[in-house]
This record gives structure tokens, C-alpha cells and sequence, in this order.
């Protein structure tokens, strides 16, 4: 898909996993993408695969755990491009950090998965709108989960965070229709990533499954979901074919959740 030619793109969490191949593919699609996360290494490594390609591409550091950072972060991923005109929101703590029952739940680790989850979203989003309102054109894009859809074991703070990341987008949505400004979530099911790998072998144990039987079993299609099932969501929420759609929650799932 292409068109978005001329458009700032920034995507957090774009290092690895699904933030990596919706940057990957933007820039396929025309945007100037900044990726922005905590590991040098893997953002220079993500630069580098969208130059080669023919794409531009740069890098901002950035740990959303600090509010600091995230209330600067919208200021310097505009250095390099310009002002930032679609909002890819996908930095995420999971479940897999500390999983355990809420009874037990260590309350650092509630207020670092909002943190990220819910606030830094928020932040980011309330950067990017001044200048989106201005152009009267913007996209914001928040990979929220298929845990913002139903619950999840021992997963609270995520599943918590999830859902509120979806009435926060809808509220966003309600109120900057009329100004050519679209926010949406894509809520994905089980995706081959770092952490979800992780998140897996915890829940094959716990419920004394074989790990390959337990991760085909997770999606009716069979299997998990790849990064790659999930960018072409985003690169379409961006364009303008998507102009008309907003306050919308997309599952990319395998089909879990058949609503």
C-alpha cells in the first residue's frame, strides 16, 4: 500500500515485534518514520533495514517508564522530519514481566505496566494533537490487545491497562473527528514476539501442557500470529483510504474473539 508520502510517522516500541515491521512497512508505504525505544542497538538495526529498502528512517532512545522521556518524546522524534503527523502507540509492558494472581500482584509492577500501557499513550497523544489539529489531518494508532477485549490469568495490570487504552482512544476518537483526525486500536491475539514468547512457556507450565501443543491450540486458525499479520492494519489505518473509520477496535486475532 502506498500514499502516505510526505507523512511523519513516529512508532514507539518500533526496535522489535510488531512495532518493527509497522515501521518497516510505513516507510514501504512513503512515510518518513521515526522508530523510537530503549535498546540503541535494535533501533539502529531497524534504520538501517528501511534505508536499504529505499526508505528514511530515523532513531530517538526513549524509555517510556519515565515520564520525562515521554513528555519530550513527540518535541525530538519532530527533529528529524518535522512535526509528527501518525502516532503509532505500541510500546507495551506484558503480562509476562510478573505474572501472578491480583491477590498477589506487586503493586511496582501495577504502576509500571499503566505507566506504559495507559499514560504514556495519553502523553504521546496529547503531544502529537496541537499539531495534527493545526493540518487538520492526523492518525493515531494504539496497538492496544485482544486483552482489552477479555481477560486474561494472572495478567490484571495488563488486562486493566488494555481496556482503559481503548476508552481512552475512543474518547480521543469523539473528540477530534471533525478535525481530520482519526484514532484507533488494533488488538492483536498471541503474536510471536520476545515477550509473548515468554508469556506462552509460563502458561504451557501452569497448565501442564507440552509447549508446542499449548501454542497451537492458542488461535482456532491454529498457532500463533507473526509481527507481520499485524502492520498492514496500521499502515491502512494511516492512509486516507481509512479516512472515514474512527473510534474503532480491530481484532487481528486468529479468531479468539469473534465480535
Amino acid at each position: 500500500m502506498t500514499g502516505l508520502n510526505g507523512r511523519v510517522a513516529l512508532v514507539t516500541g518500533g526496535g522489535r515485534g510488531i512495532g518493527r515491521a509497522i515501521a518497516i512497512q510505513l516507510a514501504d508505504a512513503g512515510a518518513q518514520v521515526v522508530v523510537a525505544s530503549r535498546s540503541r542497538d535494535e533501533l539502529a538495526t531497524v534504520v538501517r533495514e528501511i534505508s536499504a529498502a529505499g526508505g528514511v528512517a530515523a532513531a530517538v532512545e526513549c524509555d517510556l517508564a519515565d515520564r520525562k522521556q515521554t513528555q519530550s518524546l513527540i518535541s525530538q522524534a519532530g527533529e528529524p522530519f518535522g512535526p509528527i503527523d501518525i502516532l503509532v502507540n505500541n510500546a507495551g509492558v506484558g503480562s509476562s514481566g510478573d505474572p501472578r494472581p491480583l491477590a498477589e500482584f506487586r503493586d511496582e509492577f501495577w504502576d509500571l505496566t499503566m505507566e506504559v500501557n495507559l499514560t504514556a499513550p495519553y502523553l504521546l497523544s496529547k503531544a502529537a494533537l496541537p499539531h495534527m489539529r493545526e493540518q487538520q489531518w492526523g492518525r493515531i494508532i494504539t496497538v492496544a490487545s485482544i486483552n482489552s477485549r477479555i481477560t486474561g490469568m494472572h495478567a490484571g495490570a495488563y488486562v486493566a491497562s488494555k481496556h482503559g487504552v481503548l476508552g481512552l482512544m475512543r474518547s480521543l476518537a469523539s473528540e477530534h473527528a471533525a478535525e481530520g483526525i482519526t484514532v484507533n486500536c488494533i488488538c492483536p491475539g498471541p503474536v510471536q514476539t520476545r515477550m509473548n514468547d515468554v508469556r506462552v512457556k509460563y502458561d504451557a507450565e501452569r497448565l501442564g501442557r507440552d509447549l508446542e501443543a499449548h501454542e497451537q491450540q492458542l488461535t482456532p486458525i491454529g498457532g500463533r500470529l507473526v509481527p507481520e499479520d499485524i502492520a498492514p492494519m496500521a499502515v491502512y489505518l494511516a492512509s486516507d483510504a481509512a479516512r472515514m473509520i474512527t473510534g474503532q477496535a480491530y481484532n487481528i486475532d486468529g479468531g479468539i474473539c469473534m465480535a
